[in-house]
């Protein structure tokens, strides 16, 4: 990847976390490292803040150099630092965060570049949770949920909303006519990450399956119910002694209550490195019923070289509609099960599949061509900011609205706590 010359004038970029990235955690975590590493690589000074709480598994790349600030809710401390900060861009992390500081950023930092990194769409996962149990002609009524009102004027207050697939891109602008200018398709940056894949154990050295993910994300959790009830047995029919290891951060009593070692069916929480850890198995079960955006354990299969069968969901924004997938794209019980069990057993398959999986992460990920045209078009952004606000009246209308209201309620909060602050 192309760097800024060290002549140029270094900017300034803060990102604003709705948690501390825990990359080892979730894709989420993942994905906001991404973007740091690809901020420092062109030469920007990089603070990140947030009023989340650190945690043990909290983690900033360390070969860079990022400022840490903690910041505070509904506080005019925030306006205040913000404004010393001359922030050059200012990117939140996801449209919760746009809705707490976007119009503090706004107003005290106005010639700060606005970006929503949506992570994905999350009022397009949450119409598909609530179509799951309803008719299929219900599924576009759903998508007009609080959720979407709140992301998509988030998305219009922003100067600009990074996308992660094109197929979200392409949902705004036709469904909802979101302007083609506000919106940026940026996919994962795995080739920022600079990660050497060990020599990866063969079909016969693996055994059995896999599913991973953060059981705070309600489509981890609700696929591997399903996977318990409707598709485990099935491949359990077959495959007598074949094992599932349920891997993944933020698992409750509840999910650990779901270990079931009689039945092959392993809860084990946590895994440390999910690409070592999904290396370990044959197959990666990903049959996710409901979510959005880009799926990183589909991503990490392709890495550690293990086919998947995973949903429509799950293969989305990734191959073209009747390309061939790292596995098998399947949406009904009996069909997923046929699939994994196909893969597990037909080692010539396997790593024709394999193989395959190879070919995708390549082509998703071995060129840097979009990482430099997007550096290069927030650059023109900058360099043309008035013009380009102009441009959008709606999301000046939203950002005044929003200043006022959200100013006057903030206060209140701000009031308030004083008044209940011991004397």
């Amino acid at each position: 990847m192309g760097a800024r010359n060290s002549s140029d004038i270094k900017r300034h970029a803060v990102f604003i976390g709705l948690v501390w990235p825990e990359p080892r955690s979730s894709a989420a975590g993942q994905r906001m490292n991404e973007l740091l590493r690809l901020f420092a690589a062109y030469g920007y000074s990089i603070t990140f803040c947030s009023a989340a709480q650190e945690t043990e598994y909290s983690e900033l790349p360390e070969e860079i150099e990022i400022h840490r600030a903690a910041i505070k809710l509904n506080d005019a401390s925030f306006d205040v630092w913000i404004a010393v900060q001359k922030p050059d861009i200012v990117v939140f992390d996801r449209f919760i965060t746009e809705e707490q500081f976007g119009w503090r950023v706004a107003k005290f930092a106005p010639n700060a570049l606005r970006i929503l990194d949506t992570e994905d769409l999350h009022f397009l996962r949450e119409a598909r949770r609530i179509s799951i149990a309803s008719h299929p002609s219900e599924n576009e009524d759903a998508l007009i949920n609080p959720i979407t009102l709140r992301e998509l004027a988030a998305i219009y207050r922003c100067d600009l909303s990074i996308i992660i697939s094109e197929v979200e891109r392409m949902l705004l602008i036709t469904h909802f006519q979101i302007p083609m200018h506000l919106l940026y398709t940026l996919g994962f940056l795995r080739t920022l990450a600079a990660s050497h894949t060990p020599e990866l154990p063969s079909y016969t050295q693996r055994h059995g399956f896999v599913f991973i993910g953060n059981f705070m994300h309600a489509p981890n959790k609700d696929a591997v119910n399903w996977i318990k009830e409707k598709i485990w047995p099935l491949i359990r029919q077959r495959l007598k002694n074949a094992a599932l290891h349920v891997l993944g951060a933020g698992m409750k009593n509840g999910d650990l209550q779901l270990h079931r070692p009689d039945e092959g069916f392993y809860v084990l929480g946590r895994a440390d490195d999910a690409v070592e850890a999904i290396s370990q198995a044959r197959v990666l079960l990903a049959p996710l019923r409901f979510g959005a955006g880009l799926k990183g354990k589909c991503v990490d299969a392709m890495q550690a070289g293990t086919p998947s069968v995973t949903s429509s969901i799950g293969a989305e924004g990734f191959i073209e509609s009747g390309a061939e997938w790292c596995g098998f794209v399947a949406d009904e019980p009996e069909t997923i099960a046929s699939h994994a069990i196909q893969l597990h057993e037909n080692e010539v398959l396997w790593i024709e599949k394999q193989r395959r999986g190879f070919e995708l992460f390549k082509n998703l990920f071995a060129s840097e061509q979009p990482t430099s045209e997007f550096m290069a078009h927030l650059q023109h952004l900058m360099d043309t900011l008035d013009q380009h606000r102009k441009r959008n009246f709606i999301g000046a209308m939203l950002q005044h609205h929003s200043i006022q209201s959200t100013y006057y309620m903030a206060k209140w909060i701000e009031e308030k706590s004083k008044s209940t602050m011991p004397r």
